[in-house]
């Protein structure tokens, strides 16, 4: 079942009907469905070469054999080097054909000169007889041979496409859920769809986590260590910072503490981090990005945001196979850990909805102290995009209707923001169950999952 990706399909598309040669480069994280979208995309005569870790003449050699599949001959002559099979590539095409190579970090960390070898092919475009898609699983590499300046492929891509996470109304879609049921599910596997095809094999949620994850031969029992294998040379120092997230410990200052290093040797960790999408850095709202000192960094990625949560803590445990002790935990705590997936999902949908007319930017939290100089905490607050509203909301999850307490709880909040405000000041409610009430906009799953746009 192929689900959405109708944008970087009709890019792709239409960068393949035009007239010269084009150079596209297909990036993001494992699992997230690269390969299943250039298998819709591309014809029969594609010559589609996925890379592994083998040496560089059994790459060479095995990469000249899926030519012959399109051009007969091609892998008799035995090729020295990359230059000259593509050399011999490109005078042997008849006509414009597409080059697909799938994993090309794996072949780059064998052959550094290919980089350089594809760049002369690439300027040469008067005498360039393919298109040229470069696939890759390792987002830093990607991004290095493609965007920094100093590589020989800087400058040259037509098309470059990051395939992302999907929203959570296709993972409702796919395992035909209700609203509600795709946040608690959305809470362990995330928008990935490979992990989406494993939770299928299973009757139900609990039986899935327990088979494919918590199982110390789950499929998914080590995909962190995959993960970060694809980017770092050792994930130790990734796996402890998240580590420490999952346990509850989110200012930078405490994290590096922890690890017993300055909070300076860690910046560059942090950055990677959430530059792939595994952590988020949160600051209060209306605080600078660049110049605030209330930094707090959570997981930001569901699957993770479980690994780390309740499987790390409780590996020893795993290694006994004591997987029924450590589901009986997991329940006890998963509503908890499922309102803060509920209260991220809400954060990110603000700017996709319309409420009493308003359209909002993207919303934050907001924490500090208060007007009467009490510590106090918005869950949800954003401005509108006229700047004539500031919205405020809080998150519940809860089977009860909160409408009354919230609403109160809301209005002192209201009374005591300590920063400019505009006159309207509109009040929403996000929880599980449905109500209304005049006095504030009541939203719940829904109204939210349905949201195509959702990152």
């Amino acid at each position: 079942m192929f689900l959405n990706r109708h944008k970087e399909i009709e890019r792709i598309k239409q960068s393949l009907q035009r007239e010269i040669p084009q150079f596209i480069v297909i990036y993001g994280r494992r699992r997230c469905g690269k390969s299943t979208l250039l298998q819709q995309i591309l014809p029969h005569e594609t010559i589609y070469f996925s890379a592994d870790l083998r040496e560089k003449p059994l790459q060479i050699s095995a990469f000249s054999r899926q030519v012959e599949m399109i051009v007969p001959g091609f892998s008799k002559p035995v090729y020295p080097d990359w230059e000259s099979l593509f050399i011999s590539l490109n005078n042997t095409l008849k006509q414009r054909t597409i080059v697909c190579i799938d994993e090309f970090p794996y072949l780059v960390k064998n052959s550094p000169e290919l980089p350089s070898v594809l760049q002369k092919i690439i300027d040469n475009k008067a005498h360039n007889n393919f298109h040229l898609i470069l696939c890759g699983s390792s987002q830093q590499m990607m991004y290095s041979m493609v965007l920094e300046k100093t590589s020989p492929l800087y400058g040259r891509c037509h098309e470059i496409i990051k395939v992302k996470p999907m929203a959570i109304r296709y993972l409702q879609e796919y395992l035909s859920l209700s609203s509600v049921d795709a946040v608690r599910e959305f809470g362990v596997w995330g928008g990935v769809p490979r992990y989406w095809e494993v939770r299928k094999q299973y009757e139900n949620l609990a039986q899935s986590i327990k088979n494919s994850i918590l199982d110390q031969n789950g499929l998914l029992s080590e995909e962190p260590e995959r993960l970060f294998s694809d980017e770092l040379r050792t994930s130790v120092q990734a796996y402890s910072i998240l580590s420490l997230i999952g346990a509850g410990v989110h200012r930078p200052s405490e994290i590096a503490a922890r690890l017993d290093k300055p909070a300076t040797q860690l910046s560059r960790m942090f950055g990677f981090l959430v530059n792939q999408g595994f952590i988020k850095r949160e600051i209060p709202f209306g605080e600078s990005m660049n110049s605030s000192k209330k930094s707090l960094y959570k997981i930001d990625d569901p699957f993770l945001n479980f690994y780390f949560t309740f499987l790390v803590p409780n590996k020893s445990r795993l290694e006994f196979d004591m997987i029924e002790q450590v589901w009986e935990e997991i329940e006890h705590k998963y509503n908890r850990y499922i309102s803060s997936i509920w209260e991220d999902l809400c954060r990110k949908a603000i700017p996709f909805i319309e409420i009493e007319g308003k359209r909002f930017n993207p919303a934050s939290r907001w924490w500090g102290g208060g007007l009467n100089k009490k510590t106090m905490e918005i869950d949800l607050i954003a401005s509108s995009t006229d700047q004539t509203a500031l919205l405020i909301g809080e998150v519940k999850w809860s089977d009860k209707n909160r409408t009354d307490e919230v609403l109160e709880s809301l209005k002192w909040k209201e009374s005591n923001i300590p920063f400019a405000k505009p006159e309207k000041i509109i009040k929403v409610l996000f929880q599980k169950t449905p109500a209304s009430h005049p006095d504030i906009t009541i939203l719940t799953p829904d109204d939210i999952v349905c949201l195509a746009d959702l990152p």
